[in-house]
């Protein structure tokens, strides 16, 4: 069966930095993946490529089969990507039950948007419970709850998530990731940055090791995390 994401030789380049160097990953369809590393390792340059929120600058990303490696960002969210971005990125101003809206945007469909959003709010009964409060009045558990219910408003075939558990105390990482999960198991394929790499390794099927832009491990999950070299670098355990 072929990826449902395929990534070649992706590099991505910021004047004369690179930033990532050929970079090969695959996701398949329903696949929960994560890409571990230390900070500045290239893993949101990474997904900003795959998302068309930046140019790579060699190598191609492949969705479904189909080439996406020049299309804008708007166009490839209509494909069924979907990014939640480092720091949520929700509209402060904006009402959650607006921000949630922002998610379907592109989508004509009015109510199948309906139904998604009775769905979103059964997935997260938080968000409404608060869907008249602005989005900047929010703890940052709810943010990111919020984040990850926009994109789900756009009904993805593959999540991006940048770093969700960032900044939030344990039992909301604990609620964020029991949500990823859930949404993992309705079939939407999740490619997961998460500088916790014990919670990531946890969570994922597979994963892959970035280090200075280059991939230097991939395998599956328990594999990484019984690897000598993971477990001392990014587990905090060894010499």
């Amino acid at each position: 069966m072929s990826a449902l994401l395929a990534v070649k030789n992706l590099s991505v380049a910021y004047g004369g930095i690179r930033a990532v160097r050929e970079l090969d990953l695959e996701v398949a369809q329903g696949e929960m993946v994560c890409l571990i590393g230390a900070n500045g390792a290239g893993k949101t340059s990474t997904l900003k490529a795959i998302s068309g929120l930046i140019a790579s600058h060699g190598g191609s990303v492949h969705f479904d089969g189909k080439s996406i490696t020049r299309l804008q960002a708007h166009e490839i969210a209509r494909k069924g990507l979907a990014l939640v971005p480092e720091g949520r990125g929700v509209f402060p101003r904006m009402s959650v039950a607006e921000n949630l809206m922002m998610g379907a945007y592109v989508r004509t469909d009015r109510m199948a948007v309906s139904r998604d959003l009775d769905h979103v709010h059964a997935l997260l009964p938080r968000l409404a419970e608060r869907q008249g409060q602005m989005a900047g009045l929010l703890s940052g558990g709810e943010q990111q709850m919020l984040a990850l219910g926009r994109a789900m408003m756009a009904r993805p075939r593959l999540l991006l998530l940048d770093e969700p558990s960032m900044g939030l105390a344990p039992l909301m990482v604990k609620a964020v990731f029991d949500i990823i999960r859930h949404i993992a198991a309705e079939g939407v394929a999740v490619l997961l940055i998460e500088q916790n790499a014990h919670l990531a390794l946890k969570t994922c099927v597979r994963g892959y090791v970035l280090e200075h832009g280059a991939l230097t491990l991939a395998g599956p999950a328990g594999t990484l995390a019984a690897d000598p070299a993971v477990r001392q670098a990014y587990l905090g355990e060894g010499a």
